[in-house]
């Protein structure tokens, strides 16, 4: 009997390796096909994301008395204002101290290698061949400030239409979708609704409040750095809103780009800006957002660096973004079952100690 037992899980064993073998020999076709699936499937999940993200708003408008129809009209109209308003106003200025911001940064370059000796001629080379490749991208989507339809291809184009045809979709059926989760799982479990309930609403209380510090942080630094004078603010303000996709390392990303064009320009500038990233830094690490975050989504520092850390190595830029999302789901989760897990732990310690005879 001892015998077969072993017997079984040595087969299983060798099972396991063998299909371990053969996945890691065909692991080109199977990454090829993940990408493939991946790249067909990433305009309906960012079109759900983005629904998602947007339905509290429609809920509150109908809540609020408006029709369902009138209020989806408002939030999809304005979604696409503000994002033509961006393209047909600020574009070029961003465009513009995007230039000026590259030629401070390589200016800067020049400085230090002429005053103390530095050879940056591989930096300044790798940073031109960079901007200009970047430039001549943007220049076939954008002209004079204003999209260039002609310069972009088909692929992009129905990606656009597929991801806002969805995403309207997803949010006039939102409330069905959600309804039918819910259904499902309180058939299914109990715990595991309750599980996803808690999920939804850290969620929610994370967008909600991403939503208000990418708005904060754009009128905040654009406004300070036009006050001080310095020519890059609406730049650093976009960078400044941008950056909240990437935690702790976005902000200081932004000051070090401000730094860098204020020294290059005045002594004065710099100093300015320098007293404006470290005021206004301790103003949004302990004011702004602890009032806009409030008791939620309560992540330590640390955590959220070896998340960022985590996620830029797995899955690149993508998995930087999505770090502190992931971060606060696993967080929660673990709290949740926190009880459970303590329960296994205490019958696994029972029954080791049952066989020792202690």
């Amino acid at each position: 009997m001892i015998k077969n037992r072993i017997d079984f899980k040595l087969i299983n064993f060798v099972l396991i390796v063998l299909a371990v073998y053969l996945i890691y020999q065909t692991s080109d076709f199977w990454i090829g096909a993940f990408k493939l699936v991946f790249g067909i499937l990433l305009p309906f999940l960012i079109a759900f994301v983005i629904a998602y993200a947007f339905y509290p708003v429609v809920k509150k408008l109908t809540d609020k008395g408006l029709p369902k129809g009138l209020a989806m009209l408002l939030v999809v109209g304005g979604i696409l204002g503000i994002f033509a308003i961006v393209i047909a106003l600020v574009t070029p200025t961003i465009m513009g101290q995007l230039t000026s911001l590259f030629n401070g940064i390589i200016s800067f370059l020049k400085e230090l290698s002429s005053d103390y000796n530095i050879d940056f001629k591989d930096v300044q080379n790798t940073l031109s061949m960079s901007f200009n490749d970047m430039l001549e991208k943007v220049g076939t989507y954008i002209s004079n400030g204003a999209l260039s339809f002609i310069g972009v291809s088909i692929d992009y184009i129905s990606k656009i239409f597929i991801i806002l045809a969805s995403f309207i979709y997803f949010l006039a059926d939102m409330d069905k979708i959600r309804k039918f989760i819910k259904e499902y799982l309180r058939e299914k479990s109990m715990k595991i609704y309750n599980y996803v309930a808690v999920i939804d609403d850290e969620m929610r209380k994370y967008i909600v409040g991403f939503m208000k510090i990418v708005i904060i942080s754009f009128f905040e630094y654009t406004i300070i750095y036009t006050l001080i004078g310095h020519p890059n603010a609406l730049m650093l303000g976009t960078l400044a809103a941008l950056g909240n996709l990437i935690p702790y390392f976005g902000g200081i990303f932004t000051n070090i780009v401000a730094a860098i064009t204020a020294f290059v320009i005045s002594p004065a500038l710099f100093i300015k800006t320098c007293i404006v990233f470290l005021v206004f830094s301790a103003v949004d690490g302990y004011v702004i957002n602890p009032f806009v975050y409030g008791n939620s989504n309560q992540v330590h520092p640390l955590v959220v660096i070896v998340s960022v850390f985590a996620g830029g190595a797995l899955f690149g830029v993508l998995g930087i973004v999505i770090a502190l999302p992931a971060a606060i789901i696993i967080i929660a989760t673990f709290k949740y079952f926190k009880k459970d897990i303590m329960k296994m732990n205490k019958k696994r310690r029972y029954k080791l100690q049952r066989k020792s005879g202690f």
